[in-house]
């Protein structure tokens, strides 16, 4: 049993984030793609208010970053487009991991489109064989006079019935719209492929998690895995790793039942503090309770909620500041004026001496990459 400072695990979780030190991850397409090794997946969200969420975490962590990188990476194989606990990127490399969602997604009445058409499904994929890769918008041309099986509704349902069941991948996005191809045409010859049994996914989750978040839960973990014999085998294995000293049971950090990797525990230090503007959707803040309990944050995504009952912003963006989250900024950008406006900027407690240069220098940036000029507030 370990008890580390609050401020030990703050480090900690902040430094397997990338979010402690400088271009952690090197720079440049390289450090983008190793970003989202590290990570795990990446989110993609549509909203456009600022530069999209998918983009805005790897411009947090890459100073570099550029938004085609990803089609390239894409492109080039080293990544793949699924579902995590949301859209994703994924690092190619796990892909088998992903294939027990889309078992579930071929077999399960419980899926989404249950009830779409086995043979509109055939249609597709014998299209998309001999047509090459296509959008939804290229179905909505092939209607049928009746409008039973070419129309948006079914035509779109279906293909992402077959995204989700791995029998069409995404080989690019222009803007947000997705272009499908077939897995055999964009999956690696000589990748794995061979579906993991329940102690391999398990050990996958795990392994992930405390990559990424340094300390971790059974209940993130097995964050929207319905599983109870998962769950189960996630126990036996923490259990395991503990006797084995892979990994330490937490005391006094605030989080029940936390655990840490053991040779981690030891790494994590101080630097010049840096200031970050994260997206809501960022890999650091997306567990709201974790992110309440280690780092006393109380934060929720407004834009959700009625304009007359929000507190913050639409879209407000946590701010942080070395190893604390010291508000919360809501931002939007104006391309056409290329003018990026601060909306509101809400501080939690006194602001540090050495913040104000820093933050005027990372908010110039962040309009510089918002394709903006100049900063309004």
């Amino acid at each position: 049993m370990h008890t580390p400072t609050n401020l030990q695990l703050q480090r900690l979780a902040l430094a397997q984030q990338g979010l402690l030190g400088a271009a952690c991850f090197g720079e440049g397409i390289q450090g983008t793609l190793a970003a989202i090794e590290h990570l795990g997946y990446v989110q993609i969200d549509t909203i456009s208010r600022i530069e999209r969420a998918h983009h805005h975490v790897l411009w947090s962590r890459v100073p570099s970053y550029q938004p085609p990188y990803l089609n390239q990476l894409l492109a080039e194989r080293q990544i793949f487009e699924y579902w995590f606990h949301a859209a994703s990127y994924l690092p190619m490399r796990d892909y088998r991991f992903a294939q027990r969602r889309m078992a579930e997604a071929r077999d399960s009445t419980r899926f989404w489109h249950s009830e779409i058409s086995p043979a509109l499904m055939q249609d597709i994929l014998l299209k998309v064989r001999d047509e090459g890769p296509l959008r939804v918008r290229d179905l909505e041309g092939n209607k049928t006079k009746g409008g039973t099986w070419w129309n948006w509704g079914p035509g779109k349902r279906a293909l992402e019935k077959l995204f989700f069941q791995g029998d069409l991948m995404v080989s690019q996005r222009i803007g947000m719209e997705k272009i499908y191809d077939l897995k055999e045409r964009i999956l690696p010859p000589d990748l794995n492929t061979q579906a993991p049994d329940l102690a391999d996914y398990a050990a996958y989750l795990l392994r992930s998690n405390l990559r990424a978040h340094g300390l971790v839960t059974l209940e993130q973990v097995s964050h929207l895995q319905g599983d109870k014999a998962l769950k189960s085998t996630l126990r036996e294995l923490l259990a395991a790793q503990i006797v084995s000293g892979e990994i330490s049971p937490l005391a006094g950090c605030g989080i029940p039942n936390a655990y840490a990797a053991t040779a981690a525990l030891v790494q994590a230090s101080s630097t010049s503090p840096a200031v970050h503007l994260l997206s809501p959707f960022d890999n650091a803040v997306i567990h709201r309770k974790r992110l309440q309990q280690l780092f006393g944050f109380d934060y929720k995504l407004e834009c959700y909620v009625p304009a007359a009952k929000r507190q913050y912003g639409y879209f407000c963006l946590p701010v942080l500041f070395g190893e604390r989250f010291i508000g919360r900024i809501d931002c939007k950008a104006h391309r056409p004026e290329k003018r990026l406006e601060v909306i509101s900027f809400h501080l939690e407690g006194e602001l540090p001496d050495a913040f104000a240069t820093p933050f005027r220098t990372k908010l110039q940036q962040f309009a510089m990459f918002n394709g903006c000029e100049t900063v309004a507030f």
